[in-house]
């Protein structure tokens, strides 16, 4: 039988879980984009961390245990992590749906060019491509896809 996913706002005890969230996605959303060499886990990541840290955030819990998160912050979308187990399951697209509930308007998200399970997502969810460009993740170049989701 499969368990319920919730929604619910993050608090601050969340954070280890979502952090273990993230490390666990992170290389999946890095294949076919950027050298897996760019993984640095979140909790050593200074910079990252404070972003992550500094958006409201959103998670999907299956009974107590959080599967994923997503990040908002003005008509910015991003962190949208979940739990490789947990993955292809609607989590996602649940967790995009609450965001875009939030954001109340246009909505702008990057993604690395190689994910093409996000990719397929967010186009399926209305956004189209307004640019792309080469950025560095710990050194090493990752083409990213600006996307954009007129609002409704």
């Amino acid at each position: 039988m499969t368990q319920a996913v919730t929604l619910r706002d993050y608090t601050e005890t969340d954070v280890t879980a979502v952090i273990g969230v993230h490390d666990l996605a992170r290389p999946v959303e890095l294949m076919g984009s950027c050298d897996a060499a760019a993984f640095v886990p979140l909790a050593d990541d200074a910079d990252d961390l404070a972003e992550f840290l500094s958006v409201h955030k959103t998670v999907a819990c299956v009974g107590d245990t959080i599967v994923g998160f997503v990040g908002v912050e003005d008509d910015q979308l991003g962190w949208l992590y979940v739990h490789p187990e947990f993955a292809r399951r609607g989590i996602g697209r649940r967790l995009l749906r609450r965001a875009l509930q939030q954001i109340k308007g246009a909505a702008r998200v990057h993604v690395l060019d190689g994910n093409a399970p996000a990719l397929q997502l967010y186009r399926t969810e209305g956004f189209t491509l307004t640019d792309t460009f080469d950025s560095k993740n710990h050194g090493y170049v990752c083409r990213v896809m600006a996307l954009t989701r007129r609002s409704d």
